[in-house]
């Protein structure tokens, strides 16, 4: 069917600038984690958030103030799991995971690559992005809790502790090839 009826026309104009208004308010009152650089439960829930929006515009039997309550729903829920998750980091853990060291002191961690899911030349990319030509000048490699990667290369006179609390060679004993 290509056309049935101006009334429904109507209503879709209607309901998706009002459901699009609330949720931009939503989305602005709740503040700026709501639309931050995202990981796995963000994603979810800017997902939920456009199947929502999507459902309220197209489905004529859902009305505009449940669409509304499930926008209210969802970034309310956000916003509850990321202030504990600040406070908590059980719940920080749960919600977001934990950085994951995959290549140490030149040398990579084949336990941690093997349960990150991620292979060697993922690695490189990221490093030969990161403008460095070799992976001796590399002290660490972190899959980070949003999937991106960080190369930290060698400073002089640093610290490392960039690299406090990322899961590292310590967590994979049998892959840590630097004490051969």
């Amino acid at each position: 069917m290509l056309f049935s009826g101006w009334d429904s026309l109507l209503r879709t104009l209607i309901v998706g600038v009002l459901a699009y208004v609330a949720l931009i308010m939503f989305l602005r009152v709740s503040g700026k984690r709501t639309l931050s650089k995202m990981n796995a439960f963000d994603l979810i829930v800017t997902v939920a958030l456009g199947s929502t929006l999507a459902t309220v515009l197209l489905a004529k039997e859902v009305a505009l103030a449940e669409g509304v309550l499930a926008f209210a729903l969802l970034i309310g829920l956000q916003f509850v799991v990321t202030w504990t998750s600040v406070r908590v980091r059980w719940v920080r853990r749960l919600a977001t995971g934990e950085p994951r060291m995959l290549l140490y002191e030149g040398k990579f961690l084949p336990a941690a690559l093997l349960t990150s899911r991620v292979n060697e030349d993922e690695v490189r990319a990221a490093i030969r992005s990161a403008g460095i030509d070799s992976l001796e000048k590399v002290r660490a490699v972190v899959l980070e809790t949003d999937g991106s990667f960080s190369v930290v290369p060698w400073s002089k006179g640093g610290t490392g502790t960039s690299l406090d609390g990322v899961n590292g060679p310590q967590e994979y004993p049998e892959s840590d090839e630097r004490q051969s």
